[in-house]
């Protein structure tokens, strides 16, 4: 032992070492730090040794290998040393073996820090120094102050160190930030204020590295409150063009209630309650504006988007070759099974088969139809609908086929081209098909077969036109009763697809907010929550056609530019009220009990019933709506409403 109180503080640590205690305790991870310095290490807490320092140009490789890191932290460590207002301290920045690799010290005081131990190149890794605010960090991987006599070191304690690790976006330790004071004044108190600033500090280094690193990805930044996304404590997730996550910080796993196995290669969809698609259209190049967002668990966050904003895209095969094909803006397909369908049909109507979509009148069949035939490479050809339930059975012959002039009394004197020869190259649709009348399906058969149409009075004419049938009818059973021709079913059935009705749709908040802008056309109209809230709710029984009208008129009628719950039609509100009756009678009052009065005193008496069957039901939400009598989706709106969130 060189000198006495070298001597008295290599007794206490081995006195704390091995379970021993001495006046006024000591922290448990010192212990842990001291007891690895004597039995892994083998260190000696009373030898005066200088660190080790790399040779000048082992150096220049570390630093050379850290540069990007070490361009960011320079001006966020003559920052915190600026904030740190005052003589004594040094910022430290060292790379993941515990090797400094910058430090931001008054000139006059650098003299006095390199006496110290803290060079440029020096080791300060926990094997090597023993307890220290670096090196501990780096085994501890968390943010930490070693004061004084908490070194393992004798020759340490006059030194008061606080380090906060920084990772990469892969969960990694990349490096460690330290401001360390060689003041013998330094207070244990005094270090929680430093400590702070340097975990901030680091958090930045840490946000602006994983921003840096994926420039060129979508960024997603997330928060619980809408204030905090763009600060340090918002979660990053790093997304590639198909959704998929390449990387997220460690506030985006604490967010999401998730170890990084968990999240990372996942899909945006197993997280949040909208499609990566959804998200990419919401882009942003500075990704500035903040959105609400769900979680899958009902959660609310606020997010934004750093991209550059796009339509939903989707890679269709075509022949051995990829081409991308996009959804167009003016149809919303964001349903996951949607998106599946959308994604066959094109793949086959390239193939040039005939696609048949059946679904309940007024669900947007045709909007599909047009959709397929705008992503197709058709989609600078002729799109052709004709309705066969609204022509009149004498006039669809002539609608379909067309007709030469003077072939029949009334006729033009032109003639007219039909919708298969207006379809010329391009697409029709036979909307309805299961009311055309049974003579002409065989005529059809035949087009469809020779390729060729027959004007009414006309010569036979080549035509190459793409066909898609749709219909709300069961054809099968109209086959089985003789009104629909078996082998026309059977040609124009090349992939039937099944369209869903508006209620059953995961994209329905999407779709009210597509047709609300195509019925504005330009005009700001806001939906109050409760407007919005009520028509989310509502089934639709007349589906895209019965809710694009409502919406027309709610236009038409919004003087002030906002939509309020008394503006919807009673139809669309007695709805709600019905829907709302299984937990109405969750929140009944006692027999005996005063029936509240207003409009607070229900909501809080429904917020605590809701409440109560959440704990009942142990926080399972489909067993919640299951008893409540209520969709999830109404459930996750109420829970929104009433501010509940699940407990940790």
């Amino acid at each position: 032992m060189q000198s006495n109180p070298f001597t008295q503080h290599a007794r206490q640590v081995h006195t704390v070492a091995h379970g021993g205690r001495v006046e006024g305790g000591s922290d448990p991870s010192i212990a842990r730090s001291w007891l690895r310095c004597l039995e892994d290490y083998h260190l000696d807490p009373a030898l005066a040794e200088a660190p080790v320092v790399l040779e000048h140009g082992r150096l220049l490789e570390s630093r050379e290998r850290m540069r990007q890191v070490l361009q960011i932290a320079d001006q966020e460590m003559n920052s915190l040393h600026q904030q740190l207002s005052g003589a004594g301290h040094a910022v430290l920045l060292t790379d993941a073996r515990g090797v400094i690799l910058n430090c931001v010290t008054a000139p006059t005081e650098r003299r006095s820090f390199e006496q110290a131990g803290l060079w440029l190149g020096a080791d300060w890794s926990e094997a090597r120094e023993g307890t220290n605010g670096i090196g501990t960090c780096l085994v501890e991987r968390q943010a930490l102050t070693i004061h004084q006599h908490e070194h393992f070191r004798g020759r340490h304690t006059g030194l008061t160190c606080s380090a906060s690790p920084v990772f990469d976006p892969q969960g990694h330790l990349l490096a460690v930030l330290d401001v360390s004071s060689a003041r013998p004044d330094v207070s244990r108190q005094s270090e929680f204020h430093t400590m702070a600033m340097v975990t901030l500090s680091a958090k930045m280094i840490e946000s602006c590295y994983f921003m840096r690193q994926f420039e060129h990805h979508w960024l997603l930044r997330f928060h619980l409150q809408a204030e905090s996304v763009g600060l340090f404590s918002e979660g990053l997730l790093a997304v590639d063009g198909d959704g998929r996550i390449c990387a997220a910080n460690q506030s985006a796993l604490n967010l999401l209630g998730r170890v990084r196995a968990d999240v990372q290669g996942q899909t945006l969809e197993q997280f949040f309650a909208c499609t990566h698609d959804e998200l990419f259209s919401r882009a942003m190049p500075d990704g500035s504006a903040a959105w609400p967002l769900l979680t899958l668990d009902g959660r609310q966050v606020f997010a934004s988007l750093r991209g550059q904003a796009r339509t939903p895209v989707w890679t269709v095969p075509a022949g051995h070759s990829r081409r991308v094909v996009r959804q167009p803006p003016q149809v919303c397909l964001l349903d996951p099974a949607l998106q599946q369908d959308f994604r066959r049909s094109v793949r086959v109507f390239e193939r040039n088969v005939p696609l048949l979509l059946s679904g309940e009148t007024g669900c947007g069949k045709e909007a599909f139809a047009q959709a397929v035939h705008q992503a197709s490479e058709r989609r600078d050809k002729p799109f052709v609908a004709i309705n066969c339930a609204s022509i009149p059975e004498s006039l669809i012959e002539s609608e379909l086929f067309g007709y030469r002039a003077g072939s029949f009394t009334g006729a033009r004197k032109e003639g007219m081209r039909g919708k298969l020869l207006q379809a010329d190259g391009g697409t029709l649709l036979l909307d309805e098909i299961g009311d055309m009348p049974l003579d002409l399906q065989t005529r059809l058969l035949r087009v469809l077969e020779e390729r060729q149409v027959v004007p009414i009075g006309g010569e036979p004419q080549a035509v190459d036109v793409r066909i898609i049938s749709a219909t709300h009818r069961d054809l099968l059973q109209r086959v089985a009763q003789g009104t629909f021709r078996e082998d026309l079913y059977y040609r124009l059935n090349g992939l039937e697809v099944a369209l869903p009705a508006v209620r059953e749709r995961s994209d329905k908040a999407q779709l009210l907010d597509l047709l609300l802008r195509q019925e504005t056309q330009g005009q700001l109209i806001e939906l109050e929550p409760q407007a919005r809230e009520v028509l989310l709710d509502y089934p639709w029984p007349g589906n895209v056609r019965q809710m694009r009208n409502v919406l027309r008129t709610l236009a038409a009628l919004c003087d002030e530019g906002r939509v309020t719950l008394a503006d919807l039609p009673a139809v669309v509100r007695t709805a709600r009220r019905q829907d709302a009756a299984p937990v109405a009678t969750a929140v009944l009052p006692d027999e005996g009990s005063p029936v509240p009065e207003s409009n607070t005193a229900l909501e809080t008496a429904e917020r605590q019933a809701l409440l109560a069957v959440l704990e009942a039901r142990h926080w399972q939400l489909t067993r919640v709506a299951e008893h409540l009598g209520i969709s999830r989706n109404t459930l996750y709106r109420k829970l929104r409403k009433h501010g509940i969130t699940r407990p940790d």
